[in-house]
């Protein structure tokens, strides 16, 4: 059903996938388009990526001024907002693929702060697509912002963070929000709603624990700090910080099967088969590769094993999809083994080399909430202090 069905219900139902995914040359064209939008030369996925949380990044929350946020269980995806030949507002989800989603349902509309009727283009947002859980149980999709990298042709990406949050608040959060607020009978042709991201100062980590996590409709899977000063960077940025409870840290990678090679039994025999055979019914060894710098299999170098339990592999077999060199997401459990957690669909690589030995910094380290939560009157302390040092500039 689409748009055009009076039917098909406007909000996105699944936001792993919420439109219609671009295909060949409009793919390729979309991803010059954005390139050439932000001034870069790589049509590869635009958006930055943070660095896992260790023990040293303490002293950088000291040493810098930060920003703290909730980091959401959704998708990450750049929302870009544009026009179709014929001057149509168009909007697409950029995920981590580098795929393209246009957002067929609904009516989105962002207003220009003084005109309700024109609409923003040449515009590109960084945020998590969640699903609320509401008081009556029902799902609401929303998009949390936390970055703007141009609006409207104007790019911010060498502009500080406050200063990207606030062109977004201006010129596209408060017309869009007004918008919901005059027009109430436009909620339900939505596909989705939009929010900014709640940012605290990264010395407000016990009001992140106590408050913002708490008050939730959606999952939580860590915090993010990210630098007030550093532009935005495509690729890994080292000032923008992902923790995680050292138990929760995980990895991409991809995952070799190594299934046995069985001698032939009676019952085999009996049905022509006389050689040694692979017994694809069995557990495999289960190899994990990491990313060294290009694709699968050659930009791949063996890290570690998988240790996988006799019920897991039957779990797996049941789902009845090609399972053999697939990107995983693993966890490391109390006995240092690598375990499985779940396939990540949403990416065609594992993390390169320098995450994972980042992770594995992060997971030695096991830097717990007691720890950012110690950490937070020197951190707060610094601040003011810097904050003084420039008023008496």
């Amino acid at each position: 059903m689409d748009q055009d069905d009076p039917g098909a219900p406007a909000q996105i139902q699944s936001i792993d996938e919420p439109g219609l995914r671009a295909s060949g040359d409009l793919l390729m064209s979309m991803r010059k388009e954005v390139a050439n939008l932000l001034c870069r030369q790589s049509t590869g996925f635009p958006g930055a990526q943070p660095v896992s949380f260790s023990r040293k990044h303490l002293d950088e929350l000291r040493r810098e001024d930060y920003y703290v946020c909730e980091k959401s269980d959704g998708m990450r995806y750049l929302l870009y907002m544009t026009q179709d030949e014929q001057g149509q507002e168009v909007h697409y989800f950029i995920d981590r693929k580098n795929d393209y989603w246009w957002i067929n349902r609904g009516s989105l509309h962002f207003p220009l702060p003084n005109d309700h009727q024109r609409f923003h283009t040449s515009t590109v947002l960084d945020g998590e697509l969640v699903m609320d859980t509401l008081s009556d149980g029902t799902k609401e999709p929303r998009y949390l912002v936390f970055d703007c990298l141009v609006l409207d042709s104007q790019v911010l990406m060498n502009r500080e963070l406050g200063k990207r949050l606030g062109y977004f608040q201006e010129q596209v959060f408060k017309p869009y929000r007004r918008l919901m607020e005059d027009y109430p009978s436009e909620q339900k042709y939505q596909p989705f709603f939009v929010d900014q991201k709640a940012m605290q100062l990264a010395y407000g980590i016990e009001m992140m624990f106590k408050d913002v996590i708490r008050n939730l409709k959606h999952g939580n899977d860590g915090l993010i700090f990210t630098c007030l000063k550093s532009d935005y960077k495509p690729g890994t940025d080292p000032h923008i910080l992902k923790w995680k409870d050292a138990e929760e840290n995980t990895v991409d990678f991809v995952w070799k099967l190594n299934f046995p090679t069985v001698e032939p039994d009676e019952f085999d025999r009996a049905e022509g088969i006389t050689g040694p055979f692979i017994d694809y019914e069995a557990k495999p060894s289960v190899e994990l590769h990491a990313n060294h710098g290009g694709g699968w299999p050659n930009g791949y170098q063996y890290y570690a094993d998988m240790y996988l339990e006799n019920s897991e592999w039957e779990i797996l077999k049941a789902l009845g999809d090609p399972l053999d060199e697939r990107v995983v997401e693993a966890y490391m459990d109390t006995q240092k083994r690598w375990r499985f957690y779940r396939f990540r669909d949403d990416k065609t690589d594992g993390n390169h080399i320098t995450v994972v030995n980042s992770v594995i910094e992060s997971i030695r380290d096991g830097i717990k909430q007691e720890d950012l939560l110690s950490a937070a009157k020197s951190i707060r302390d610094n601040w003011k202090a810097r904050e003084q040092q420039r008023k008496g500039r």
